[in-house]
């Protein structure tokens, strides 16, 4: 117990013993106290420290708090439930294709702003400097299990990857190059559709590689990715002589919301998605995409 009597009058200061040498003794309250609280606040900060963006990732199906660099080891698939999460064609491109063996073609072509849209040059120059792409897809050749190909990846996460004038002529010239060159043709879409930017002439792409498509010879597997729509599935997307479809893919000309205030019905469960596509016979396989690679490179073997 303290007492009154053990603290030094006006000092603050308590007496802890004394010694037939030394006396009393005496240490300062208030400095041990300031020590105490800075020591507190030391541990409170390193109990406060955040953890870094980006390190954990929530599944948009089951809600599972997934470590980001776990799931990217699973190709960006939820292992709880199979979830596919979109993905940039970069990865598409390791994935699918022999490492180092994709050689891009008509990189040199640019978007213009033929209608001078409002702030659609601004659109396009955020989108090339967030994805370092100059549009929304890459096409040229390269080789699946030493077979040469020609392939398309579109990337979503440029301006949704909406098919403008640029992108069409990219799809059609590399229909062109693989019945020039004999090669099986592939095309990974990921698409919202046309782009509203270029008006009437973002539509005139889907008859120019629909036309395109009429005179390849040579195999054509389509690969739908979600989402898949609009302009992009019903031109090229939807013409392929396979066609595959990532589980849970999105697949549908206009949105389920649209159709049910069109149609004045409920739709039914899973409308517009892969599996229920396949049940109708839109599409003729749903792919697990760790398994993408070898299952295009089956089809080839029996194709080619």
């Amino acid at each position: 117990m303290v007492d009154a009597s053990d603290l030094k009058s006006g000092g603050g200061f308590l007496r802890v013993g004394s010694s037939p040498t030394s006396g009393n003794e005496y240490f300062n309250i208030g400095e041990k106290m300031k020590w105490f609280q800075k020591r507190k606040g030391i541990e409170k900060e390193s109990k406060k420290r955040e953890i870094p963006d980006g390190v954990w990732v929530k599944c948009d199906s089951c809600g599972e708090i997934l470590y980001r660099k776990e799931i990217e080891k699973n190709l960006m698939v939820c292992p709880k439930c199979n979830y596919h999460f979109q993905i940039n064609s970069s990865l598409y491109k390791k994935i699918l294709l022999d490492e180092g063996t994709f050689e891009e073609e008509d990189d040199n072509l640019r978007t213009l702003d033929p209608l001078n849209f409002k702030n659609y040059k601004k659109k396009l120059k955020e989108a090339m400097t967030k994805t370092s792409l100059n549009e929304c897809i890459i096409s040229g050749q390269a080789k699946i299990y030493g077979r040469d190909i020609e392939i398309c990846i579109m990337d979503f996460s440029f301006i949704g990857g909406s098919m403008g004038s640029v992108v069409g002529e990219k799809v059609k010239r590399a229909i062109y190059r693989a019945s020039d060159l004999n090669l099986p043709l592939v095309i990974v879409s990921a698409s919202g559709g046309a782009r509203m930017h270029e008006g009437i002439l973002s539509l005139m792409q889907m008859a120019k590689t629909a036309t395109a498509l009429n005179k390849l010879e040579t195999p054509f597997i389509s690969i739908l990715t979600h989402p898949t729509t609009a302009g992009v599935l019903a031109s090229y997307a939807s013409l392929g002589d396979i066609i595959i479809a990532e589980p849970g893919a999105l697949i549908g000309f206009a949105g389920p919301r649209v159709i049910k205030q069109t149609i004045k019905k409920e739709l039914p469960e899973g409308f517009q998605r892969a599996e229920f596509l396949l049940e109708h016979g839109l599409i003729d396989l749903v792919v697990s995409r760790k398994d993408l690679r070898d299952t295009v490179n089956t089809l080839l073997m029996h194709l080619c």
